[in-house]
């Protein structure tokens, strides 16, 4: 699709709005139309390129309020989770370039900070912009500025504590701090209609507000139990009215709920909120429908939340013939054959039922399912306290946002020696998400703990051997990992085994080279063994399985009988294959000749591309793998003999 296929002559006034500078130039009465045109081509472009659409559509008529309203980029605007931002991307500069999204040299399908000035703080994960915005506002102050800064927090991210912590902090502070709640799931809101939007057009207005502070004025005169009992009583009238005694209490001046598609009511809101100069944070509540506007996204349970190629029309999403099952289904069918076994078993997600499978556990166990919302933290900690309990508490979750529960993985996990199993999805490269969702470095952060078994299957029937592994540890916690996508498609056991821990498999036997896979970089090691063969060089394949334990019996047995040793895992450096390095030249092992190269993922977050080609620019493929092994004999590809 070129860069402007998708226009077609459908979108007049949006054609003529190429930044924010250029949508402040149109009346009021123009909005709702060209609010109308940024939806259409919102759907028009990602039918095209697959992402994030749901959201999107019900922050369309925000967006458009937001860029008109405030002087953006001077006045920073924060969106907070990144995939609403798509709306944004093309209002600011980015709307030729939109059918180059979550491809490679393309648009993030996120904020990003690199890619444009109206992106001020990049945001894939959850729950930050406060906490950033916050930031902001005090560097302006102590540099003596005054523009705005707005967080625009929504699509579950409130669920967060670290939200939370951030409003603590901003409440008690008198730095100025405009934070939109963009409430798409009614969780909050209590109805939205006229007379709210009267309410919230009134506690908004300059009038409204300078009473606020003349009556502040006369009750600081006032005896200090008095004066509180004042204060008290407005902020809670002022809840009662509107819903915000709950945001009152952490410091903010609350405004709302107001209807998010309506810029009769968003304007003024926002017009005063900007005008009126009062110290301290105000948080306005919208009220905004996920998937807005586009019928089959309405009537859709998940909005239409993350999308393949569609049909405009039909809304059908292009779905191509699996060769094999998902992983992320084989570890669901594994986990509810173990639970059928074992009423001990429960599983615990943070906000991704379906990402990681947990939804179809929850069909057959509902009781045994748990999800904690966006909340990685509370997460591990609340699979801590089942594990107390002789539970056996599985928590799914994908590896790179289990990094946001780090601590209490040490401290409240590790330390203790309690058996909570993390099952870690989109371990390794993720394809379009790119660098904010690759899964590069649980493994690094995982086999550093004492304690820990750490698992990588190499094809699907291991996944599930390693889940009934995990079932049966109840002596420490363990974890495994897998990437997205599809298994190589070897046949499927009805139900696990226990595997013994800490033990590999040699898969082919060889002379020269031992090529030792640690996960599913197993079948690109075969292949690149199949091309060695031709160069005269027999090689081993190994599968480590565990990276933690290490087999150390099956190091030894490599390392006596190969002249080289190559690991190969889909992680950063500082994990599999740098303890496979330790205990190597802590045994001697190295002081014989033997030599050792480490094939890991290269030290840079790469962008998003297809998962085949970031593989191949991260050096673990056949082709590199090949090449790393001829490089050790000083030889090239171009040697390779001539066939007989």
């Amino acid at each position: 699709m070129s860069s402007t296929s998708y226009r077609s002559g459908k979108t007049p006034m949006l054609d003529r709005v190429r930044t924010p500078a250029d949508l402040r130039q149109l009346p009021e009465s123009d909005l709702a139309q060209l609010a109308d045109e940024l939806r259409r081509d919102l759907i028009d472009v990602v039918s095209v390129t697959g992402g994030h659409l749901g959201a999107g559509l019900g922050v369309v008529e925000l967006t458009v309020a937001l860029h008109y309203i405030f002087d953006t980029p001077h006045d920073r605007l924060i969106w907070d989770v990144g995939h609403q931002a798509y709306p944004h991307k093309i209002l600011t500069g980015r709307r030729d370039r939109m059918p180059t999204l979550r491809q490679a040299g393309g648009l993030s399908g996120f904020t990003k900070r690199s890619e444009s000035e109206y992106d001020p703080f990049g945001a894939a994960h959850s729950s930050t912009s406060i906490s950033a915005g916050l930031g902001m506002a005090v560097a302006r102050d102590l540099a003596g500025k005054r523009n705005n800064v707005i967080c625009v927090i929504g699509d579950g991210a409130m669920s967060a504590g670290m939200a939370y912590e951030a409003m603590n902090n901003a409440g008690s502070m008198d730095s100025r701090l405009i934070v939109i709640l963009n409430d798409n799931d009614m969780s909050i809101a209590p109805p939205v209609g006229a007379m709210s939007a009267y309410l919230s057009r009134l506690i908004s207005s300059p009038q409204y507000r300078s009473l606020r502070q003349m009556a502040k004025k006369i009750a600081n005169r006032l005896p200090a139990s008095i004066e509180k009992t004042a204060k008290r009583m407005e902020e809670y009238a002022r809840g009662m009215a509107t819903g915000g005694t709950l945001f009152e209490e952490l410091g903010f001046y609350y405004i709302g709920p107001i209807d998010g598609h309506n810029f009769d009511h968003l304007l003024p809101v926002l017009r005063n909120t900007r005008d009126v100069e009062t110290a301290g944070p105000v948080l306005i509540h919208v009220v905004t429908e996920k998937g807005k506007g586009y019928q089959p996204a309405e009537n859709s349970d998940d909005k239409y939340h993350g999308v393949s190629k569609f049909d405009v029309i039909t809304g059908a999403q292009a779905k191509s013939a699996a060769a094999a099952p998902a992983y992320t289904k084989v570890f669901a069918d594994a986990l509810i054959a173990e639970a059928e076994a074992d009423p001990r078993i429960v599983a615990v997600t943070a906000a991704m039922p379906s990402g990681t499978g947990l939804n179809h556990f929850a069909k057959r166990f509902p009781n045994r399912t748990f999800d904690v919302g966006i909340a990685e933290q509370h997460a591990v900690t609340f699979c801590a306290g089942l594990a107390t309990e002789g539970f056996k508490p599985f928590a799914a979750i994908y590896s790179t946002f289990l990094q946001r529960g780090y601590d209490q993985l040490v401290h409240d996990v590790s330390i203790q020696g309690l058996p909570v199993r993390f099952i870690l999805d989109r371990a390794g490269l993720v394809g379009a998400d790119g660098a904010t969702h690759a899964g590069s470095f649980d493994l690094a952060y995982l086999c550093c703990l004492p304690g820990f078994v750490v698992m990588a299957p190499a094809d699907e029937a291991e996944l599930m051997h390693m889940v009934a592994t995990a079932a049966s540890i109840n002596d420490r916690p363990s974890a495994v990992r897998y990437p997205r996508g599809e298994g190589t498609g070897v046949p499927l056991p009805a139900r696990g085994s226990v595997l013994p821990i800490g033990q590999g498999r040699i898969v082919r036997e060889g002379t020269t080279v031992a090529l030792l896979s640690l996960g599913t970089r197993l079948q690109e090691c075969l292949a690149a063994a199949d091309e060695l063969a031709a160069y005269g060089l027999s090689t081993t394949v190994a599968d480590a399985r565990f990276a933690k334990p290490l087999d150390e019996a099956l190091l030894r047995d490599l390392a006596s009988r190969h002249e080289v040793l190559v690991t190969v895992e889909e992680g950063a450096v500082g994990g599999f294959g740098s303890h496979v390095l330790h205990f190597l030249s802590d045994q001697g092992l190295l002081d014989h000749g033997l030599k050792v190269r480490s094939l890991a993922l290269p030290d840079v977050f790469q962008d998003q591309d297809s998962p085949r080609a970031m593989y191949d620019a991260a050096g673990l493929n056949a082709p590199q793998i090949l090449r790393a092994v001829l490089a050790v004999f000083g030889r090239s590809e171009a040697q390779r003999p001539a066939r007989a």
